[in-house]
């Protein structure tokens, strides 16, 4: 059986694109508009993790959690358009999982999925899809990179430039790009400075999965993150 997810989304295109995502990718998947319906569903159904946007237009996505954390201790991942770091904090002080800053990619949406219900849950995932999931979850609250399962030791500027790669999977980025992103000083950042960090970022990608190159080079262009994964066994 299929791990269930609940989203509550009141923008139909995100709510289509994220349903259309973790359905390629083997889950059962329901849809809501507002927290009242949230409510009523998880009330009337068991769901392994709901996808919560903060922004409803009957209530807040965060008083929608502290209501479901009266009876409920099933995984909730935010959606939200705020960045802040007090919002972040709020929404997982009362409860919640993960949080996912608007916009973001329905690809990286589904692999935190993965991440949070291969911790919390002990149904069996479905297998997946080739390309559909990028295993390399970035968690901005800690800073941290976890990929195929295993956090990743990096600097800031390698955390920096695996975050913009890990925002747009297949995309090139030129040096300059990669500079602008990793460094509080791209000015100061020389070319070659970004071709050490891309050789630092592969060696201890390959120590946790050997056999699989992550970032692919573009001669004469830049880099770019695998788009294409292996179905994870």
């Amino acid at each position: 059986m299929s791990p269930k997810i609940l989203i509550v989304e009141d923008e139909p295109s995100i709510a289509e694109n994220i349903v259309y995502a973790l359905e390629t990718d083997g889950f059962a998947v329901t849809a809501v508009s507002t927290g009242r319906e949230a409510l009523e569903k998880a009330a009337a159904q068991e769901f392994q993790l709901i996808i919560l946007d903060v922004g409803l237009p009957d209530m807040s996505g965060f008083e929608v959690c502290k209501t479901l954390r009266l009876t409920k201790t099933l995984p909730i991942l935010f959606l939200t358009a705020r960045s802040s770091e007090v919002d972040r904090v709020v929404g997982l002080e009362i409860g919640g999982d993960d949080y996912v800053v608007k916009p973001f990619s329905p690809r990286e949406l589904a692999a935190r999925v993965r991440a949070i219900l291969r911790r919390v849950s002990t149904m069996p995932l479905p297998p997946g899809k080739a390309g559909a999931v990028l295993p390399l979850v970035i968690d901005d609250i800690r800073c941290q990179a976890v990929y195929f399962g295993t956090a990743l030791v990096l600097s800031r500027y390698e955390f920096r430039m695996l975050k913009a790669f890990a925002s747009h999977p297949g995309r090139v980025f030129t040096r300059e790009q990669l500079m602008e992103a990793s460094s509080e000083e791209p000015d100061a950042s020389m070319e070659r400075t970004i071709d050490t960090h891309v050789k630092t970022l592969r060696a201890r990608m390959r120590a946790v999965k050997g056999g699989i190159d992550p970032i692919v080079t573009h001669r004469g262009i830049g880099y770019s993150l695998l788009e294409e994964w292996p179905v994870e066994p």
